[in-house]
């Protein structure tokens, strides 16, 4: 077996959404004085590679805890959209030439995760570029993929709805289903060479049963 690391790391004062905290990763003991090591962290735990639970949105939907662990398992299919312009919001009609389509069952995508890799995840900087233009899926994009049967939806950056007026309605038309979303992943060029549907996994941080999101691990196994 081997894992293919799709996290982005999390690092002191490193890029996150603009609108959450910053990060701060503080050294409290280190060796050779205390003779041991610890860091404490300050952060929204919607930073770096994270999960989005419906609760996160809105006030009556699913927390975290309400998610089953096995859900955050399971065949993924990469959407290869690198070369997108900045702020390009991502249509059903880009979903349909990037993932399987309609000269295939349309049952193709129930219950499989997508995720949009927009090429966002290999300049994420704390620059106005990488904070507020980046592609984004868009409305519309959202209610095909949820149309199509997915069980969540991850991409290469932050937000998942962009950061513009589009983002509250993205988020709303997937997470209202109950198709969770991942977000800042980054996808390593081998990944794209590999047989779909990957295998994912993206367990997150168990924060306790009320949380909105959490931290999470994303990588794809291959046998």
């Amino acid at each position: 077996m081997r894992l293919i690391d799709l996290s982005q790391p999390v690092t002191d004062n490193g890029p996150n959404c603009p609108a959450h905290p910053p990060v701060r990763v503080n050294i409290a003991a280190d060796h050779p004085a205390d003779g041991w090591r610890l860091e404490t962290l300050s952060m929204a735990t919607h930073t770096g590679s994270h999960v989005d639970a419906p609760f996160h949105k809105m006030a009556e939907g699913k927390r975290l805890g309400a998610l089953p662990l096995e859900t955050f398992v399971g065949p993924a299919y990469i959407a290869d959209l690198r070369g997108i312009e900045a702020s390009t919001p991502i249509t059903p009609e880009m979903l349909s030439l990037a993932l399987p389509g309609s000269s295939e069952s349309a049952d193709t995508l129930r219950d499989a995760i997508v995720l949009l890799a927009t090429g966002w995840g290999d300049i994420r900087a704390k620059t106005e570029l990488w904070e507020s233009k980046s592609p984004y899926l868009s409305p519309d994009g959202a209610s095909y993929l949820v149309s199509r049967g997915v069980r969540a939806v991850g991409i290469d950056h932050y937000s998942i709805g962009g950061s513009g007026a589009d983002n509250d309605a993205t988020h709303i038309n997937l997470l209202s289903a109950d198709v969770w979303i991942v977000e800042e992943l980054r996808f390593p060029e081998e990944v794209f060479a590999l047989p779909q549907p990957v295998h994912f996994w993206c367990l997150p941080v168990n924060f306790g049963a009320d949380a909105s999101g959490a931290f999470c691990r994303p990588v794809i196994m291959i046998d």
